[in-house]
């Protein structure tokens, strides 16, 4: 009687750690890798000033000459791109910047404000939601004919060309597309800014209430 009882003990111990194979599978799955990144994301990770720039001496006007970048709305309107002009004011940590283009056939001026970072020649564009927010760096400039500024947001960057007046030496636009191509920001997604037909006053005002994703989709 007692070997019988040690018999179903043992059965049922046995049943109790047993189970499908299928479940087992799943139970074990292996976490699939995460895929590899590209090179263009890799250098977009690694992203650094080329020099040590000093914000102060980005204050002043600058036009908006050349944009490299896919962000859809641009993709889809680039031939329709507005004369732009940019004016950086830099007091303290704070660097106040105001846009000035045609929306709608009217000239708008866009106010935002950039924080400064703890590394020279970052700044940072707070959203409304984490998703939004957009670093940005002052790449390249002499501050007194050219600037390479790039916008980064989730993983993915603008880079723009200013210009202290509305045009730059050739050789300054070739840099400005070789450095787009290590981003994988070919000739196809460049956008020639026009050198003419900007705003001189401004009919309108859009201040820290206008949402920061908009503004970033349309490129200011």
């Amino acid at each position: 009687m007692i070997r019988f009882w040690l018999h179903l003990f043992f059965v049922l111990v046995w049943l109790g750690f047993w189970e499908p194979a299928e479940a087992r599978r799943a139970r074990f799955k292996p976490t699939p890798p995460k895929p590899k990144k590209s090179e263009a994301e890799q250098i977009i990770e690694k992203l650094a000033p080329r020099q040590n720039i000093n914000i102060d001496q980005m204050s002043g006007k600058w036009y908006l000459l050349t944009v490299a970048s896919r962000c859809k709305n641009l993709l889809e309107s680039g031939f329709k791109v507005e004369s732009t002009t940019v004016t950086w004011t830099v007091t303290g940590d704070k660097v106040s910047v105001s846009t000035v283009r045609k929306l709608n056939f009217e000239c708008w001026k866009i106010k935002q404000n950039y924080m400064r970072a703890k590394t020279p020649g970052q700044l940072f564009l707070k959203g409304k939601r984490p998703a939004e927010n957009v670093d940005i760096m002052v790449l390249e400039t002499d501050y007194s004919s050219y600037a390479t500024v790039v916008f980064k947001r989730a993983g993915k960057i603008t880079m723009k060309l200013y210009g202290r007046s509305s045009e730059v030496p050739d050789n300054i636009v070739d840099k400005f597309e070789d450095r787009a191509k290590t981003f994988n920001l070919g000739l196809d997604v460049i956008f020639q800014y026009p050198d003419y037909g900007f705003c001189e006053s401004t009919e309108k005002v859009l201040g820290k209430s206008y949402i920061c994703l908009f503004l970033y989709r349309l490129n200011v």
